[in-house]
């Protein structure tokens, strides 16, 4: 049974689909893998061992029926904690939420149910998404699966490292400046924002309207396009949903080569010794060491400057606080969630119970970018800060306009290090913040990313990752770049990277 837990969500398919294995016996496998380590990860917020196993019941009796289910029917999933999950805790990692019950499903949600993945579980995440280390989170930190002492990244650190550590084969995470493609560089696993607008934001807790999209945290690179492939799509309740089809990226992260591609590594991110000075050396040589692959296998690589990437992380820590003050105004103690009445008023207002809620409810990192966000669109300050980092992010896409004529696809480090020890940062916002440097200009510009492990560092041994990022709606170039490394690199090192991670301690 415990073997179920090391098989990849295609692999798992596959046994299901041929009556090798049934759905309750995965689903049984990995909440006994939960409760084994969890303890000691704290991936996971609420686990839904009944609602899983329920969903597994069914999908095993449609199967034995004969019933023709989707490909990915039977193999379980844990979803980050900003999703809204009908008659399940939903927190956005934030004790402002704690309690909270959704009376429905977001649009993500309802496609994973549809498709009949039984959902082990909310995971643990930065509140409201704001954080890079999983460490603001309102319910304790998450651990690092290859080093329990480190950060996952963050926000999803939850779900990349419940993946990590084999409690789920697969996830949904979201992804506003990197939040999926940091924590898998981090612990070793593969994470994907699509084409902002590619999967819709219906319940998905808003953090920044113009940036937010969930995507798949996985294994392998098909296991992340078989994923895409079930929560994308046009969705009428989301006003910015893509209405087109989905790009065929299962069919191109099957084709896996390169050959004739022409591959742009951006110089600002990393790509160039002149600026990789941030960047872990052995960050970058793990990086350099792919490139060769894909040369090898047949690709052009070439330099390509962005230079307007350099505003990139000033530009986002404008435009994100100002959008979060906005969005985070709806949690007023008046209709759900906490409400905390202020010390020593006997008939407090309204504005004094949300003043005494919210001060108790958010973390302090939440505050930080309120009070940021709040500045920046204040009376006279608009268009000094919010009006200008909109027109940096203008000079971004154009950058990114004129490097797609002349490359296919760009790449570059996912994070400037490997995960760095829990509280090493925590009190350093600016430090933080530069984790993402390298994710933040694809979510500003809309544009799709994947991140993939590209080795082991020397110095620490902890897994550094590789980005791919392509042009909108051409997400399927990202799985065919990616599976192709992805393939070399597996042979290079005799077999999945997660399998040379340590063993975990079992805390039940």
């Amino acid at each position: 049974m415990s073997d179920l837990i090391h098989l990849t969500a295609a692999e798992l398919a596959q046994k299901l689909a041929t009556d090798e294995i049934t759905s309750v016996e995965v689903t049984e496998a990995h909440l006994a893998r939960i409760a084994d380590v969890d303890g000691e990860i704290h991936a996971f917020l609420h686990v839904d061992a009944d609602g899983a196993l329920a969903t597994a019941r069914d999908i095993d009796a449609r199967h034995a029926a004969g019933e023709d289910l989707p490909a990915l029917a039977g193999v379980p999933i844990a979803v980050k904690d900003v999703i809204t999950t009908r008659g399940v805790p939903t927190t956005a990692g934030s004790r402002i939420l704690e309690g909270w019950i959704p009376p429905y499903d977001a649009t993500v949600t309802r496609r994973l149910k549809a498709a009949g993945l039984p959902i082990l579980g909310k995971t643990n995440m930065d509140e409201f998404a704001m954080g890079s280390s999983t460490e603001h989170s309102g319910f304790g930190p998450t651990h690092n699966p290859w080093d329990t002492g480190r950060i996952p990244g963050g926000s999803g650190g939850g779900s990349a490292a419940a993946v990590a550590a084999f409690e789920a084969p697969i996830a949904v995470g979201t992804d506003t400046g990197g939040s999926i493609r940091q924590p898998g560089a981090l612990t070793g696993t593969v994470g994907v924002k699509p084409t902002y607008g590619g999967v819709s934001r219906y319940g998905l807790i808003a953090l920044a309207s113009s940036l937010d999209q969930a995507g798949p945290v996985t294994r392998s690179v098909l296991d992340a396009a078989l994923l895409h492939e079930v929560i994308a799509g046009h969705d009428p309740c989301d006003s910015t949903s893509i209405d087109g089809p989905v790009p065929p990226v299962v069919e191109a992260a099957r084709r896996a080569d390169v050959d004739g591609l022409k591959i742009g590594v951006v110089r600002e991110l990393g790509g160039s010794a002149e600026s990789s000075g941030g960047f872990q050396p052995d960050v970058v040589a793990r990086f350099e060491e792919s490139l060769r692959l894909l040369e090898g296998a047949g690709a052009e690589v070439v330099e390509v400057s962005c230079p307007s990437f350099v505003h990139a992380l000033a530009a986002y820590y404008l435009i994100l606080p100002s959008e979060a003050s906005s969005n985070l105004a709806k949690f007023d103690a008046m209709r759900y969630g906490l409400r905390v009445l202020p010390d020593r008023v006997s008939d407090p207002t309204a504005e004094q119970v949300m003043a005494a809620t919210r001060e108790a409810g958010f973390g302090s990192e939440v505050k930080r970018r309120i009070i940021l966000g709040t500045y920046a669109l204040s009376s006279g300050y608009w268009d000094a800060y919010y009006g200008s980092a909109q027109k940096v992010r203008t000079l971004i896409r154009r950058d990114f306009d004129a490097a797609y004529e002349k490359v296919d696809v760009l790449v570059s480090p996912t994070a400037p290090t490997t995960a760095f020890p829990i509280g090493a940062k925590v009190d350093d916002p600016l430090a933080m913040y530069l984790n993402d440097i390298a994710t933040i200009p694809a979510s500003l510009a809309g544009m799709p990313g994947l991140s993939l492990p590209s080795g082991l560092a020397d110095e620490d041994g902890l897994p550094a990752g590789i980005q791919v990022l392509a042009p909108a709606m051409a997400d399927d170039r990202l799985y065919r770049v990616a599976a192709a490394l992805e393939s070399m690199l597996v042979e290079q090192w005799g077999g999945p990277l997660l399998a040379q991670a340590p063993e975990l301690e079992v805390t039940r």
